[in-house]
């Protein structure tokens, strides 16, 4: 779910595809699928607590929300892109989806991704996408045991305000677990937004130097941050390979 400046980039039939082959297409490189990577430490965070609801804030195409109903009794997924949350449905609905992956210049080869393959398809039911954004959610969108929000701080346009007010949508000791690459654009956040990566008055700050005093009011960190990669392909011969961080804070006020 990404609340941006201008028109929202996450609606062409490009970056559609892309992100269809980054929830569902194969692993690159030896690095563990992304999507399914984050819902799977998420459910082992979660082992010892109650799963009951699962918000995925900024679900993309779904496949974290699939992957986190395999332990949670009912999931919802939300994303601001309409387009996405279309695959989305689609692939709950039908339990596939077909999309094109680029292979050079004007080349592309056809692709279909069935949810019957990741041992999915029995958890569909349980899964829900809607459209709608992270800095105005509606009062319905509450009580959960769970919220993942991947790698969405960074394109927001007002990150404080989110994390000023997520805690009131979980229950009290609910996990809200985070994770970023951290690539602060002003095309997304105004600078003087940006929870971290910058200086002033003479010293570093960082993004996690900001979620904390953000989530402090509300949280407290669970554990020491841990790095996440992922692998997003491009072309059959360009790719970015990026590492995002995870931390996970639990409400206590």
């Amino acid at each position: 779910m990404q609340n941006c400046l201008a028109d929202n980039m996450y609606e062409t039939d490009a970056l559609v595809s892309q992100y269809c082959e980054f929830h569902y297409g194969d692993s690159y490189f030896g690095v563990e699928n992304y999507p399914a990577c984050c819902a799977r430490l998420c459910c082992e965070i979660m082992a010892e607590r109650k799963r009951g609801a699962a918000l995925d804030l900024g679900c993309a195409v779904g496949r974290t929300s699939f992957e986190l109903a395999r332990e949670f009794s009912s999931v919802t997924g939300l994303d601001f892109s309409r387009r996405f949350i279309a695959v989305a449905t689609r692939m709950a609905e039908e339990g596939k989806i077909a999309y094109e992956i680029p292979l050079e210049g004007e080349l592309a080869a056809p692709v279909e991704r069935r949810l019957a393959e990741f041992d999915l398809d029995a958890v569909r039911r349980r899964v829900k996408f809607y459209p709608g954004d992270a800095l105005s959610l509606p009062q319905e969108f509450s009580g959960y045991d769970l919220i993942f929000a991947g790698n969405l701080i960074d394109r927001l346009k007002n990150p404080r305000v989110f994390l000023s007010a997520i805690h009131q949508r979980l229950v009290p000791g609910g996990l809200l677990v985070l994770t970023s690459p951290y690539t602060w654009l002003n095309e997304f956040t105004p600078r003087s937004e940006w929870l971290g990566g910058f200086s002033a008055g003479g010293r570093d700050f960082t993004t996690l130097e900001g979620l904390r005093t953000s989530l402090n009011p509300h949280f407290s960190i669970l554990g020491k941050p841990r790095d996440i990669p992922f692998v997003i392909r491009e072309t059959a011969r360009k790719y970015q390979h990026s590492i995002a961080e995870m931390t996970v804070w639990e409400r206590c006020r």
